[in-house]
């Protein structure tokens, strides 16, 4: 994928992080989940979409709570990890490769939808548009966000500054906590009915740190075979030297949530 304006046009592959993704980005707490459920949405008989669904963490997790989940990603291999994973704990959800573009269910089949750590990615010229035929009338959009906090977090901030290091085009640096960016393209089709923040510290160990390092894109989406073998030494290397067997790290959580003009 090469999008001009995310770190300097250089391509990045999910693909590449599939197994890292899967075993280390299964990351969000619980309160993320309860602020979802609390606004009504992804429960109870519900038909939910979930586009940029990588490995499926978000149907994954809030399957027990009845909704009826489909989701699809533009990366193969992240949508074979995301059906295995869902087939070992015997889940019945249906996810297929596709770009969010290109996902077409005929009107007024969906009661929401949601894109998590995803919507930049989008052409969001095309989406508001293609999203709000899919879904119900009064039907909702999720725009999902959690980041960590590298100006308040050491290790955070350590590790962007290997990242930059050895991938100077990465752009994704330096996040504070800030509402979760809403194209204007969308405000023609559906109107904004929340936008709130919140933080939440993220219990790790060394090595789930460094896994969910690599799977993101400044590093195993991105980097070349011989830097990311550099990367995985300096990383290992600082986090022996500056972290605890197991710590917390500083995140903060971002959720829009958008419904479908009348």
């Amino acid at each position: 994928m090469i999008i001009e304006n995310i770190d300097g046009g250089k391509s990045f592959d999910w693909g590449k992080t599939s197994e890292d993704y899967a075993k280390y980005r299964d990351i969000y707490p619980q309160e993320f989940y309860d602020y979802i459920l609390n606004l009504g949405l992804c429960r109870d008989g519900q038909q939910v979409l979930d586009l940029g669904t990588g490995t499926g963490v978000l149907p994954r997790n809030m399957y027990k709570y009845g909704a009826h989940w489909t989701a699809a990603d533009i990366a193969e291999n992240q949508i074979a990890q995301a059906k295995e994973l869902a087939a070992e704990a015997g889940m019945d959800i249906t996810f297929f490769a596709s770009k969010a573009e290109d996902v077409d269910y005929p009107e007024n089949t969906f009661d929401v939808i949601t894109a998590c750590q995803c919507i930049w990615y989008f052409n969001n010229d095309v989406t508001p548009e293609h999203f709000a035929k899919m879904l119900k009338p009064g039907g909702k959009f999720l725009i999902l966000y959690m980041g960590w906090l590298p100006y308040e977090d050491p290790i955070a901030g350590k590790s962007e500054e290997i990242i930059r290091k050895l991938n100077p085009s990465w752009t994704a640096y330096g996040d504070t906590v800030h509402p979760v960016w809403v194209p204007d393209q969308y405000l023609e089709y559906f109107d904004l009915l929340s936008r709130e923040e919140f933080r939440v510290d993220i219990p790790f160990t060394r090595e789930g740190w460094h896994g969910r390092m690599r799977a993101c894109r400044g590093v195993g989406a991105s980097m070349s075979p011989e830097n990311l073998a550099k990367w995985d030494a300096e990383h290992m290397e600082m986090l022996e030297r500056e972290a605890e067997e197991t710590f917390p790290v500083k995140h903060y959580c971002s959720i829009a949530q958008l419904q479908v003009k009348k």
